[in-house]
């Protein structure tokens, strides 16, 4: 029997996994977006009944799904999602992969057309250890921003107010928002205490 494939921040992933779990109904028609080694969607099958596909572009990710036993489609989602039709899945999941995106208007805007909800999680750029780091003139580099400033994928940090002023501004009805940091929730001073944020949103 083939094991899955673990990352290297599987720990922080649970947590994510946790949170994008509990607001998927039983059953769902799922889209996972840059879904790496399919986890995600193993966990979503294994913990909700769900189904659906991912997609990612990295051939090694392309395997690791397989392995996984998860439905894999090999596309950059920087083209758009073309290939699926409005309304065709029950939700629509970038997990920590919005940060890396170029054109964070248009996946936002195909998750809403291709999903009835979408569901997304990032690193807080916002985070006091994240803050601490620029303000003695450094990049940050923690567990949920591991790479250096030379050779990290993401393009476009931001802060969990910076999203909400996105939804705002581009139409999108943010439903419910979970805030996370060492894998428990954060309530008091979430966009300074917070790691990592997860929000459910619509079209409203």
């Amino acid at each position: 029997m083939t094991e899955p494939i673990l990352s290297r921040n599987a720990s922080l992933e649970r947590s994510d996994f946790a949170a994008i779990a509990a607001w998927v109904r039983p059953g769902a028609r799922v889209l996972d977006l840059g879904c790496g080694d399919g986890g995600l969607l193993r966990y979503l099958k294994e913990t909700r009944n769900a189904h659906g596909y991912g997609v990612d572009i990295s051939d090694d990710n392309i395997l690791a799904c397989v392995r996984n036993r998860v439905n894999v489609l090999q596309s950059d989602l920087e083209t758009g999602l073309s290939s699926f039709e409005s309304d065709s899945f029950d939700c629509v999941i970038l997990s920590q992969t919005l940060q890396a995106m170029r054109n964070t208007e248009r996946i936002v805007a195909e998750i809403l057309r291709v999903g009835r909800e979408g569901i997304v999680s990032f690193p807080n750029f916002g985070y006091w250890r994240h803050r601490l780091q620029v303000f003695a003139g450094r990049m940050p580099v923690s567990e949920t921003l591991s790479y250096q400033w030379y050779d990290t994928p993401n393009v476009h940090l931001c802060t969990i107010k910076d999203f909400e002023a996105f939804c705002r501004e581009h139409g999108a009805r943010i439903l419910e928002r979970r805030v996370l940091s060492g894998g428990r929730g954060v309530e008091w001073l979430p966009n300074l205490l917070g790691e990592l944020a997860v929000f459910r949103f619509d079209r409203g």
